[in-house]
């Protein structure tokens, strides 16, 4: 167990992609022992279920390490629910993410579970001995009215059982302190781990901003500008910029960080080689 906490997270292979590439993935993220893996899961199908079960099993069956797998709520009836518990109970995980997941267009939500909060209260109700995480956005969600107002649904979120929280993506550390300092004052008291994404395409990090409702910050919109037609560079300098965001989050006591490793284990290992010795191991 690290102090502060350090985790990953991984994803499924593409529905094209050889399904042992996440082999590869994992195998170059060994050694690194965070205190958990998380894997994403899709909008619901039986397909989304299986894959996640199946690499979370292998994450704490082959490779020793706490897996928590994600689980999505708008397009899911308590079947599918339930059938998607049961696989992750069998697989080990020691944690279920529960997110309510982005809209599809031209498909419509099954109205059960329309909030994370919904299918955190059932899943606490379902399956009490499973801890129950939750995302946040220090930034605020982008369907929310107004950060107080995203912080006022992560507190009602919190209260239907949700005992750890993972933040979305940010880019300047000073947007998350805020958001600390607010959702303490809300009485939120479970830890938050700062979820921190590495830069790796000019493009891939303002359509992430974009998406999340993500400000880019001057320091790394000066990155983009230097280097975004060089890949190699870029991804050097995004390498920099992260450990530089952990350093100072580790300095201001963080309960955590969780790094979205986006299934590219070299880049992970060198981010983790910077800031390893910032953490220490209980």
């Amino acid at each position: 167990m690290h102090t502060p906490m350090f985790s990953l997270e991984v994803f499924p292979p593409k529905r094209d992609a050889p399904v042992g590439t996440i082999y590869d993935t994992l195998d170059g993220l060994e050694g690194l022992n965070p205190d958990f893996i998380s894997v994403t899961y899709g909008h619901g199908t039986h397909s989304d279920r299986t894959a996640t079960a199946r690499i979370a099993n292998t994450i704490h069956g082959e490779y020793g390490i706490p897996a928590v797998a994600h689980l999505t709520a708008l397009y899911s009836d308590e079947a599918k629910i339930n059938e998607a518990l049961d696989m992750f109970e069998a697989a080990g995980v020691s944690a279920v993410l529960a997110l309510r997941g982005d809209y599809i267009d031209g498909e419509e939500p099954v109205g059960r579970f329309n909030h994370a909060s919904d299918l955190a209260a059932y899943i606490h109700d379902r399956k009490p001995d499973l801890n129950v995480f939750g995302a946040c956005y220090p930034e605020g969600h982008y369907s929310a009215a107004s950060l107080d107002e995203d912080i006022g649904n992560l507190k009602i979120k919190v209260d239907a059982g949700v005992t750890h929280l993972i933040s979305q993506l940010f880019y300047d550390n000073d947007d998350f302190y805020r958001f600390l300092d607010k959702a303490h004052a809300a009485g939120i008291d479970v830890p938050i781990e700062a979820g921190i994404m590495p830069v790796r395409g000019a493009k891939s990090v303002r359509r992430m901003a974009k998406v999340n409702a993500s400000r880019i910050p001057a320091k790394l919109e000066a990155l983009l500008d230097r280097w975004g037609d060089d890949i190699q560079n870029l991804r050097a300098a995004g390498i920099i910029y992260a450990s530089d965001q952990i350093a100072d989050l580790v300095a201001h006591g963080v309960d955590g960080v969780h790094l979205y490793s986006m299934n590219h284990p070299a880049t992970t290992r060198r981010i983790w080689r910077n800031v390893e010795p910032l953490f220490t191991v209980e």
